[in-house]
């Protein structure tokens, strides 16, 4: 295929053994969510020389439909991974409100 489209074939389905985490969602049931990616090695044991990663991600309810937001938290542990999303959260949101201001600026330009 010469336009840059994969071919079936040429799909590899390989598994980064080296790269392995196990994944635990952690909510209030309310408005927050932390996943936290524990490294772990292909027996399932946990790999101790790499960091644990803390995603914090929530959604925004607009009148076209839920825009989900995700956020890295630089976070040692659960603890601190809850105290700093609401500030992660907010600069997400504000990152978000931008594009789209941006994305309506063009628009109106086009017109």
């Amino acid at each position: 295929m010469t336009n840059g489209a994969q071919h079936a074939d040429d799909i590899t389905f390989k598994v980064d053994k080296a790269h392995l985490y196990r994944e635990e969602t952690i909510t209030d049931l309310k408005l927050a969510s932390i996943k936290k990616l524990t490294p772990i090695l292909a027996d399932g044991s946990e790999d101790n020389t790499r960091e644990t990663i803390f995603l914090g991600a929530s959604q925004l309810t607009t009148p076209q439909g839920v825009i989900p937001i995700q956020s890295r938290l630089k976070a040692k542990s659960l603890d601190q991974a809850m105290d700093i999303f609401p500030a992660a959260m907010e600069i997400k949101v504000q990152q978000v409100l931008k594009h789209f201001q941006q994305l309506k600026e063009q628009q109106e330009n086009l017109k």
